[in-house]
């Protein structure tokens, strides 16, 4: 597919950089020079220096052409006007990252008078994601899928654990629970596995099931099970107002650090129920005086990674059960870590992931538009997706035990009329069925790419 995206920051490089890698043709358009030769030094895409409102530039890119256009400046206004410039000039497809809190009630009637096929907002999922992450403060990372019935959460093998050394068949067996296990870190590899896996410290589970099966999990491995219920949070940028809006929602107490004090006044204004302080999050000594130790959870948002990770670190030593870090650059990976801070939030990579669901529909013409959820696990090397079944779907009513699967596929779950469904061998597929499968180290553009050889 031609695709084109306009703005070259960190929302659009990353978008460019898993684009480019699933071999779709990919033109950048920028005003900033600097933008366009990093860019260009790092990925093998086409670059053009320019204006992505100008008629000219988009037509230089080659609109006309385009299957897609991806409107990701740092202007909303920019964005919906790009977009709905280039359908005009014969884009088939268009993407726009709008992220004011004001248009958040305008979407739907946005979409449809502009002829926007997506909206992004980086931040509200970025805080949406922390949100579910302080729901279970001893997972690091929980995602939905089909609405919210399914739940995925990942979690490490502790050294004194009730899993370690155990078989997930053994775990099974004494647990009775209707969840699937349907993925493993181990050593940097992901393992979709069997019943004789045996779990070994610091190893990373995957865990998938309805949110009262995982609880009940969760509460048989002797992890806490309730969510925090204060939250310390550094940086007031769209991210910060979103998450404290998410977390008065569940009733969790926030006290909020921003170094601005215009922002502290706007943020004031719009979240009565947070506690907002105009100071410095870095300094050591304001957050003693503010007893940042004695909150369940930190939360470090700040614009700068850097800055969230020093912040991140002292919140960890300082005894903190859970905390969460906003980090985009992927070279911090191992020193994250080496320091036992597990939940980390990449706005950028969180919305590339969106996109490229979105793009790998388009790109089928079978199943167009039936992925309804995706993520990726470890950075990219897994993934875990929400499929709506059509009626080109293979082997509808047949049980899974008659069908032949491809290797590092499992389907891990199954809604139906408002029921979900963790699969066994008996169970099977139904055109208008709300499929969730993980995959590992495997493309998925259709629910059809499970099956081996047509699937028998």
């Amino acid at each position: 597919m031609k695709i084109i995206i306009v703005g070259g920051g960190k929302v659009g490089q990353a978008t460019a950089k898993h684009l480019s890698g699933e071999g779709h043709d990919i033109v950048l358009i920028d005003k900033n020079f600097e933008h366009i030769q990093r860019i260009s030094d790092r990925l093998d895409i086409m670059c053009v220096k320019g204006n992505g409102l100008r008629t000219g530039v988009l037509i230089d890119a080659g609109v006309a052409d385009a299957d897609l256009i991806i409107a990701t400046t740092s202007s909303d206004e920019v964005n919906m006007l790009c977009c709905l410039t280039a359908k005009r000039l014969g884009a088939k497809h268009t993407i726009a990252r709008i992220r004011d809190p004001e248009y958040s009630e305008e979407l739907n009637t946005l979409k449809k008078e502009m002829g926007l096929d997506m909206i992004v907002n980086p931040e509200r999922e970025a805080a949406a994601e922390i949100a579910r992450v302080l729901r279970f403060p001893n997972a690091i990372n929980v995602e939905t899928f089909v609405d919210g019935k399914v739940e995925m959460v990942s979690f490490r093998i502790k050294d004194d654990g009730i899993m370690n050394g155990q078989s997930i068949s053994s775990i099974m067996s004494r647990m009775k629970l209707s969840i699937i296990f349907c993925a493993v870190v181990h050593n940097g590899s992901v393992i979709i596995p069997d019943g004789n896996y045996v779990a070994r410290t610091d190893d990373l589970f995957y865990v998938i099931g309805e949110p009262p099966e995982v609880y009940k999990f969760f509460k048989y491995i002797k992890r806490s099970t309730s969510s925090s219920k204060s939250a310390f949070v550094v940086g007031g940028g769209r991210i910060a107002y979103y998450l404290c809006s998410f977390l008065s929602e569940v009733g969790i107490g926030v006290k909020l650090i921003e170094i601005n004090k215009d922002k502290c006044y706007e943020l004031n204004e719009v979240l009565s129920d947070c506690v907002i302080i105009n100071g410095d999050g870095s300094d050591a000594e304001l957050l003693e005086e503010e007893d940042m130790s004695s909150f369940e959870s930190v939360v470090t948002i700040t614009g700068r990674d850097e800055e969230n990770l020093l912040i991140a670190l002292y919140a960890s030593r300082a005894g903190v059960p859970k905390v969460v870090a906003k980090i985009n650059r992927t070279n911090y990976d191992e020193i994250i870590e080496s320091f036992g801070i597990d939940s980390i939030i990449s706005p950028k990579n969180i919305t590339a992931v969106q996109i490229i669901g979105f793009v790998r529909a388009m790109n089928n013409s079978i199943d167009y538009a039936n992925i309804e959820a995706m993520y990726h696990i470890v950075d990219g090397k897994a993934e875990a997706l929400e499929f709506l079944a059509n009626d080109k779907t293979l082997y509808l009513g047949v049980p899974f035990k008659d069908i032949k699967f491809k290797k590092n596929f499992i389907v891990a779950a199954i809604e139906r009329n408002g029921r979900v469904i963790i699969p066994s061998g008996n169970d099977f597929i139904l055109k208008g069925d709300s499929v969730v499968l993980v995959s590992g180290n495997t493309r998925v553009t259709a629910l059809n790419d499970v099956f081996e050889n047509g699937g028998r």
